[in-house]
C-alpha cells in the first residue's frame, strides 16, 4: 500500500514540476524545474575529488569502519542539468547505509552532447579501478538519465574486456531515448512529472543528431549478454514505466539476473525525496542491501 505522502506528493509536483518542464526552452529553466529542496543527510562526509580526470565527490559514512563496497552514481537530469551535489539526498542516503559513493560529475549537454557522459562515466570507473578498486566490490547505480547512463558505462566496461562491477541499481531508468514504451502514451497523465509526448524531444540536445537507438545512447536496444545482476526499481505511474519492464524483459532474455521492482503512486526518481517519502527510503534500503550481496524480499520483485 502506498503512504499518504506519495499521494501527496504527486500533486505538488504536478505543479512545481510538470508545467515548469512543458514550458521550459533552455538548460536554465530545466535547472529551475529540477531544483530539489530536499535536505542534505546527517552523519554523512562529502569530499570533492576528481577520479579519472572526472570532477564529483566522495560520499562516505561521517564515522564507522570504511565501507567494503563502492558505489559509481551518476545523477539524472535529462543529461542537461543537476550535479552529484543535487543528488546528495540519494548518495548520502547510500552512504548511511553503509556504502562509499563516487558521485561524478559527467559532462552535460548541450556544451558536451552524446558520448561525453559515456566517456566520463567510463573514465570514472577505469579510475575508481586504477586506484586498486576490485570491480568485485564495485557497482554503478544512477536515477533516470544517470541510471540508463549506468548501463551505458557497463557496456563500454563489456566492450573494452575489463571484469564487470558486481551489481547494477536504476531508479526509473531512461533507457529509451526514442520514446517508444507504451506507458509515455498510457501514463501521459498520471505522472506527476514527465510529459510523455515530449521524450524524445527532451532528448535532442544530449543526442544532437544521434541515432535514439544507439546502444550506447538507449540501452534498452544494446545486447545486455554479460552484464551483472542488476535491481531496477520504477514506478507504476511513471511515462517511463516500460523502460524499465522492458529493459528487465530483455535482460532475462539475454541470461542477466534482474529483479524488477515496480511501485505504486510514487513519482519519477522517488528516492530523492527519501526525507519524506517512506517509499524512499525503502528503496535505498533495500538497493544497499542488493550492492551489499543480499536480494531483495519476494514480495519486492516482480
Amino acid at each position: 500500500m502506498a503512504s499518504l505522502a506519495a499521494h501527496l506528493i504527486n500533486p505538488v509536483l504536478r505543479v512545481q514540476v510538470k508545467r515548469k518542464l512543458a514550458r521550459a526552452t533552455d538548460a536554465e529553466s530545466l535547472r529551475k524545474a529540477f531544483r530539489s529542496p530536499m535536505p542534505t543527510p546527517r552523519g554523512v562526509r562529502y569530499t570533492p575529488s576528481i577520479i579519472g580526470g572526472v570532477p564529483g565527490e566522495w560520499v562516505e559514512p561521517a564515522f564507522g569502519a570504511p565501507p567494503a563496497m563502492t558505489v559509481l552514481y551518476l545523477h539524472g537530469g535529462g543529461y542537461v542539468v543537476c550535479s552529484a551535489e543535487s543528488h546528495r539526498p540519494v548518495t548520502g542516503g547510500l552512504a548511511r547505509r553503509g556504502l562509499r559513493v563516487f558521485a561524478a560529475d559527467y559532462r552535460l549537454a548541450p556544451a558536451h552532447p552524446f558520448p561525453a557522459a559515456v566517456d566520463d562515466g567510463f573514465a570514472a570507473f577505469r579510475g575508481l579501478v586504477a586506484q586498486g578498486h576490485d570491480p568485485a566490490s564495485l557497482a554503478i547505480a544512477g536515477d533516470s538519465a544517470g541510471g540508463g547512463l549506468a548501463l551505458a558505462v557497463a557496456l563500454r566496461v563489456r566492450e573494452a574486456g575489463m571484469a564487470m562491477p558486481a551489481r547494477l541499481v536504476l531508479f526509473s531508468p531512461w533507457t529509451d531515448l526514442a520514446g517508444t514504451g507504451r506507458s509515455a502514451v498510457e501514463n501521459r497523465r498520471c505522472d506527476p512529472m514527465i510529459q510523455g509526448g515530449r521524450i524524445a524531444e527532451g532528448a535532442r540536445p544530449y543526442l544532437a543528431g544521434t541515432d535514439p537507438y544507439n546502444p550506447f545512447a538507449s540501452p534498452l536496444y544494446a545486447d545486455l549478454a554479460g552484464l551483472p545482476p542488476m535491481l531496477v526499481h520504477v514506478g507504476a505511474r511513471e511515462v517511463l514505466l516500460d523502460d524499465s519492464v522492458r529493459l528487465h524483459e530483455k535482460a532475462l532474455a539475454a541470461g542477466v539476473d534482474s529483479l524488477l521492482r515496480i511501485w505504486p503512486v510514487v513519482p519519477h526518481a522517488w528516492p530523492i525525496f527519501q526525507a519524506i517519502l517512506p517509499e524512499g527510503r525503502a528503496a535505498l534500503d533495500e538497493s544497499a542491501a542488493f550492492i551489499r550481496g543480499a536480494a531483495p524480499p519476494p514480495a519486492a520483485l516482480r
